[in-house]
């Protein structure tokens, strides 16, 4: 028995040394080829970083997110870079940070696991997801976009043009999606896995505020523009009650940031008011 009991032990010991807790990265609307520098930016990225044992089990996704969420280029591309980060890295515990439209392409595929053969081995493998101002339930900046609405150029990186992730991101057709084909939100049956919510309740842009500077100042003044075609509580791009649509919300940004700052849209994917350690002590957990 006690030899029985001995194996039992050295083989859970190895086990959890094989073990491994990894973290993705997963962008929002727009085409990435290199999202670790020109979405994330590395003070974000080494950030969240820091909160992994091993820092090599970070993956930084880039995929075509101009497309409709389903479309092979959109979730297709996410799920086999998550697939073969699992598989070179060893991953049993994943943990996803998405940001903005990147939460409907991750909650698409936790909504139809049956959709592709690879779906279901990695949300065996996901523990949470923690999205960041996802656009769960669209925004009318895309309606506006697809009426036509020019917006600041600053803005280019957020709205893009007509392409179908944008299409797609108004505010009729999520509603469509959310009643037909993704879970979570209100009246539909819960998703798999924990998806939990970063909300941005406001936009900073006082010339002499330090905060509005975080991210960059056009940025902040450009999403001060476009709050004008949303709700009093927005990040300049999501209303509040859209990021809040899906799972639960784990936190709005003043009840964590260093000081209490408010997250634009911009912001909450930069290493700002200590948004980058707040994730990255969540990794710990």
């Amino acid at each position: 028995m006690r030899r029985l009991i001995a194996i039992l032990i050295l083989g859970l010991a190895c086990a959890m040394a094989h073990a491994a807790t990894g973290v993705a990265l997963v962008h929002g609307t727009g085409k990435q080829t290199d999202a670790a520098n020109d979405y994330w930016q590395s003070a974000m990225v080494e950030g969240v970083r820091n909160g992994l044992t091993d820092k090599q089990n970070l993956l930084v996704v880039n995929c075509d997110f101009e497309q409709y969420m389903w479309d092979n280029r959109a979730a297709g591309c996410l799920a086999q870079q998550l697939t073969d980060f699992i598989n070179a890295r060893n991953i049993d515990r994943l943990i996803v940070i998405t940001h903005s439209n990147g939460g409907n392409v991750m909650r698409w595929i936790l909504s139809n696991p049956t959709y592709d053969a690879r779906y279901p081995n990695i949300i065996r493998r996901i523990v949470r997801v923690n999205a960041i101002a996802p656009s769960s339930a669209g925004t009318p900046l895309a309606d506006a976009v697809i009426n036509g609405n020019v917006f600041e150029s600053a803005l280019g990186w957020l709205l893009g043009y007509q392409n179908d992730a944008v299409r797609m991101q108004q505010v009729s057709w999520m509603a469509t999606y959310n009643q037909q084909n993704l879970l979570g939100t209100a009246g539909r049956p819960a998703l798999p896995v924990t998806f939990r919510s970063v909300v941005g309740t406001d936009v900073t842009s006082a010339v002499w505020d330090g905060d509005s500077y975080c991210g960059g100042y056009a940025q902040s003044v450009g999403l001060e523009i476009t709050q004008n075609w949303l709700d009093s509580c927005s990040d300049g791009f999501i209303n509040c009650s859209s990021s809040s649509a899906a799972g639960s919300v784990w936190f709005r940004d003043t009840q964590r940031t260093g000081g209490g700052a408010v997250l634009n849209h911009n912001q909450s994917r930069r290493a700002c008011f200590g948004l980058e350690s707040i994730l990255a002590n969540d990794l710990k957990g």
